[in-house]
């Protein structure tokens, strides 16, 4: 017994299958970001006077740049689905829904990669 209707049959039209793996990667990505967060936020209240060398040394060490490589990844990867759920649901017009979807994907690429490069910089020097 099927639930579709007639004309649902018809015209083979359906579910598209993939909003659950999204639902779920926003979703994780959110949990993710919550420890990581405040992870931040509490390194840097224990870093409120320090000069730059000091901040500088704390982002050499290992676990810092780690953390914060994982921060930005996750960060940019749920900016980039909000962002698509929001152009998908609230622009009309098939062209300018895909240039701006094309226009967010690479924006999140190119920032993310940028924010890792400068992260894997200092931790390894210049």
């Amino acid at each position: 017994m099927s639930i579709r209707t007639p004309l649902g049959k018809v015209r083979g039209l359906g579910a598209a299958k993939n909003g659950t793996a999204h639902w779920w990667m926003q979703r994780l990505t959110a949990i993710a970001l919550v420890p990581l967060g405040i992870w931040l936020l509490a390194s840097l209240v224990a870093l409120v006077g320090a000069d730059h060398a000091t901040v500088v040394a704390w982002l050499n060490r290992p676990v810092p740049a780690i953390l914060m490589i994982l921060l930005v990844t996750a960060g940019f990867y749920h900016l980039k689905l909000g962002l698509q759920v929001v152009i998908e649901d609230y622009i009309g017009a098939e062209s300018s829904k895909l240039v701006l979807l094309v226009l967010v994907n690479f924006a999140c690429i190119a920032l993310g990669f940028a924010c890792v490069f400068a992260v894997l910089k200092i931790a390894f020097g210049s």
